[in-house]
């Protein structure tokens, strides 16, 4: 398979710049397996779920990573923290290589090195600048800054566990009287953890995706979780995954794709999984996902559990369509 198999041409104007005004008023492609398309709104997603099926979601909260800094000079450098390497320090993408001080507001300082690292000055002092001069991480093909209500809406109404430097989109499109209407039909709704890192959004430069690795990333799972997928299933039932970084959290476990340990009933552990075309999918019936990048992971993932030629027709519909596409975009419902 080659990355090129994985391209598609999106005209100006397609990419979302802000949200939709009301979260679950997102447009909805309804794509079976079998090629058949519907358009609905999200809003419309119960009527596609039974009572028994189970939505399973990633709580993970994005947290303000994006950061100004001047040098002694005066110069601006922009960088956004990615990895925690130890009490205070981050591994950070920056476009400058830069060693030396960077202020921060008039009140900071943190110490940047050669290496890509920038230390604060204590752990007090660091949670500080984060949540007062952070900014929301937005994608970089989103061409503005983030603002106030960014703080809001980049966030799923159920982020609770902080630690992802971009929000796990499909689930930005419910609100909490879509999620009390899911329950009333009786529709289990659980969740798992997967900070989102820097490896779901990694570039493919190879010629083939084979050839590609993905970053580790890390995810919590509670152990109860893996025996009611098993219950559901078993009794006919459906698990709905709520976007790929919950699919590859599920399927990295199952898969056996992982390294884990288990405590008081939550299983830790990372996964580097890498789902493509030719995957048995374990846990996930149906997947909720938004319209991803060309020649992305997510892409690709999303080729693997509907069909390539049939996701790449949906997406040349959705274009013809105007439909919204990438994180504040539209949303898509796999069955």
């Amino acid at each position: 398979m080659k990355t090129a198999d994985f391209d598609f041409f999106l005209p100006d104007g397609f990419i979302a710049e802000r949200p939709a005004e009301k979260r679950d008023s997102s447009r909805l492609l309804v794509l079976s397996r079998n090629g058949d398309m519907e358009h609905r709104n999200f809003s419309d997603l119960p009527a596609y779920l039974r009572a028994g099926d189970m939505l399973v979601m990633n709580n993970s909260r994005v947290f303000p990573a994006r950061l100004t800094g001047y040098k002694p000079t005066g110069g601006k450098i922009d960088f956004l923290l990615v990895e925690k390497v130890s009490g205070i320090s981050w591994r950070v993408l920056a476009k400058d290589n830069y060693t030396g001080h960077l202020t921060i507001a008039d009140n900071f300082m943190v110490q940047m090195t050669g290496d890509m690292t920038i230390t604060f000055a204590n752990e007090q002092e660091m949670h500080r600048i984060i949540r007062e001069h952070g900014q929301m991480p937005l994608p970089p093909y989103i061409r503005r800054k983030a603002d106030e209500t960014d703080k809001e809406r980049y966030q799923t109404v159920y982020a609770e566990r902080e630690g992802s430097i971009a929000a796990p989109t499909a689930g930005l499109h419910f609100t909490e009287e879509l999620l009390s209407a899911l329950t009333a039909r009786s529709i289990l709704i659980r969740m798992v953890t997967l900070h989102v890192g820097v490896g779901t959004f990694k570039p493919i430069k190879t010629e083939h995706i084979l050839d590609h690795s993905m970053d580790t990333e890390h995810f919590e799972i509670e152990s109860s979780l893996i025996h009611e997928i098993e219950e559901t299933r078993q009794r006919g039932n459906r698990v709905i995954s709520v976007g790929t970084t919950t699919t590859r959290t599920l399927e990295g476990y199952l898969s056996g794709k992982r390294s884990i340990h288990s405590l008081n009933g939550t299983i830790k552990g990372s996964t580097d999984i890498f789902i493509h075309e030719g995957f048995r999918f374990r846990a996930a019936d149906a997947l909720i996902t938004n319209f991803h990048l060309p020649r992305s992971t997510p892409l690709i993932l999303a080729a693997a559990f509907s069909g390539r030629k049939n996701l790449l027709k949906a997406y040349g519909e959705a274009i013809s369509r105007g439909y919204r596409f990438f994180s504040y975009g539209d949303a898509m419902l796999v069955l």
